[in-house]
């Protein structure tokens, strides 16, 4: 059998011009707004009266590793099967960020024969929704700056800046600058610093806001400074949140797309889950969920990160919580956590399997009984995969009364996950006992002490000195009612990227806190974790090419 690339694949298929993947759901050319053949922004005014009737499906992962787990992969390829077992489904996913398209992670529009197209144009700019909120935040930046070089009226204390440029690029080159230099007409010399545009605040409030208004609203909260005095400086002391809307009045729009079964595809919004809440926009969601009898969507990276800000975050701010929630993992994934190196994975290796297997089973049980949530375990099957594999994990997640179902969709398309969608099918039908972690009106230091205990295991949080005087001033502020977004690294339960598997014995140390008022919530920053990624020695732009036809390659 011929080998072809995820890019290979997407460009070999046909695609329905995108009126037609829109009246699967029954939208009209009056609801529908066309950029070019294939894609088109949904009117959400047309569709707010419409009542949400769809089950929701939240699929999320295990702690990633350099095996890859493939969530986005199965939450296509599930979609797919619901649509080939005749329910109307829709899959709800994030936008790439350009930074880890030419940086480490490449193309983000699933794999095999489980893609959403046009697979390029989704990886590379797609409608432009992310260049407007750089814009936006860049409109910000300078017209705070220039409040400063006129004359500084609210008497902002150009130390306590806390608003960045931003750049959808990889580029550590920009986190820490110095800016102004060049004499009087140049502006007034500060230290600043760039964030990647997903990593902007202006991203989560698109992608938290109930509708236009409600967006308006939140950019005027945001705070992006502070007086000599140490009160608040916010978007709407500069007058700034009128432009930022009318710059976003179509970003805010969820895109329709496809996947390669002609599945509807709702794609929209991209904050990353490490470094912010990582979750389409509820504009996406809700759409999905008017226009659908099952939404499938999911929260970046592992369930500690992606899954826990989707249920403790946009599950308040949106008003729904999922029906059952799908864990993918790979028996590979599992065995490198297990302590096997990534050379080593495809052989057959049941005691490093075996030490892997809490960090599954962690995440699992977060979601049974943490969230109180219907789950099943889905492995992304791999041909080195063994039947003693395979029948280890079955065994370990049925001791949590959690079934786990072989997940073919890289290789087969939605008939590769047909059982996996029956589970779904039946989970979505069980009692559903949904809860938050922590009490909203709970103090930031319980908060923060609730996550880290119950999702992480750890044995609570250590503030920094700093951390423990922003939580004093931001209490005194009245922000201390917020729901918190951890930013931590992705690939362990701890803030050690090292510490693999299911650790016990730490705590998490918070080293900084920041209110995102618009977005509505509290970003707590732990480790060494950072809101600008830089680029790896061999980026994934090495390989990106397009011929004199336009055709590209070597986009994952």
């Amino acid at each position: 059998m011929e080998f072809k690339t995820d890019i290979e694949i997407a460009q070999s298929t046909a695609m329905l011009p995108i009126q037609e993947v829109a009246a699967k759901l029954g939208v009209g050319q009056e609801t529908l707004e066309p950029y070019g053949h294939y894609k088109a922004k949904l009117d959400i005014h047309a569709l707010k009266d419409l009542p949400r009737k769809a089950k929701l499906v939240l699929v999320t992962a295990i702690s990633p590793t350099p095996a890859g787990e493939g969530k986005t992969t199965t939450s296509v390829g599930l979609a797919d099967a619901l649509n080939r077992l005749g329910k109307k489904t829709v899959v709800c996913l994030r936008e790439p960020s350009l930074g880890p398209v030419f940086g480490v992670k490449g193309g983000a529009a699933g794999g095999g024969y489980a893609q959403v197209v046009p697979m390029e144009d989704i990886n590379l700019h797609f409608t432009g929704d992310f260049h407007a909120i750089g814009a936006a935040n860049n409109l910000m930046a300078a017209l705070l700056d220039n409040h400063i070089q006129q004359g500084n009226v609210l008497d902002i204390d150009v130390r306590r800046i806390v608003w960045k440029r931003a750049v959808d690029m990889n580029d550590r080159q920009l986190r820490h600058i110095i800016c102004g230099l060049g004499g009087k007409a140049s502006g007034v010399p500060r230290e600043d610093g760039f964030e990647i545009t997903v990593a902007s605040e202006i991203m989560a409030v698109l992608c938290l806001a109930q509708n236009l208004e409600d967006m308006k609203e939140r950019l005027a909260k945001m705070v992006v400074a502070y007086t000599r005095d140490e009160k608040p400086v916010t978007a709407h002391d500069l007058h700034a949140e009128g432009a930022m809307a009318a710059l976003l009045k179509d970003a805010i729009k969820p895109n329709l797309v496809q996947t390669l079964e002609h599945t509807p595809a709702l794609i929209h919004g991209g904050p990353f889950a490490n470094i912010a809440h990582g979750c389409n926009s509820i504009q996406a969601t809700q759409t999905a969920m008017k226009l659908s009898e099952y939404t499938v969507t999911e929260a970046g990276f592992a369930a500690d990160l992606g899954a826990e800000k989707f249920l403790d975050i946009k599950c308040r701010a949106g008003g729904f919580h999922p029906d059952a929630v799908v864990v993918v993992a790979t028996v590979r994934a599992l065995k490198y956590h297990g302590g096997v190196a990534k050379a080593d994975l495809n052989n057959e290796n049941l005691e490093a399997l075996e030490k892997g297997l809490p960090n599954l089973l962690q995440h699992v049980e977060n979601v049974t009984k943490v969230y109180g949530l219907p789950c099943v375990v889905a492995i992304n099957a791999f041909p080195t995969d063994t039947a003693a594999e395979l029948k280890m994990v079955e065994e370990k997640c049925r001791e949590l009364g959690v079934n786990v179902a072989l997940s073919e969709v890289w290789a087969k398309g939605g008939e590769g996950g047909e059982a996996l969608a029956q589970e779904v099918m039946h989970l979505c039908e069980q009692p559903n006992n949904f809860q938050f972690v922590y009490d909203a009106e709970a103090s930031i230091e319980e908060k923060l002490n609730a996550i880290a205990t119950k999702v992480y295991r750890a044995d609570g949080v250590v503030l920094a000195p700093a951390a423990k005087k922003q939580m004093q001033q931001l209490t005194e502020l009245g922000f201390d009612k917020l729901p918190i977004c951890m930013a931590k690294t992705q690939f362990s339960f701890s803030d050690d990227a090292g510490k693999l598997g299911a650790p016990r014995g730490f705590k998490i140390t918070v080293r900084d806190l920041k209110v995102n008022a618009g977005a509505g919530f509290l970003v707590a920053k732990t480790g060494d974790i950072m809101t600008m990624p830089g680029l790896p020695k061999v980026p994934s732009a090495d390989r990106i090419d397009v011929d004199a036809q336009g055709r590209i390659s070597g986009l994952f």
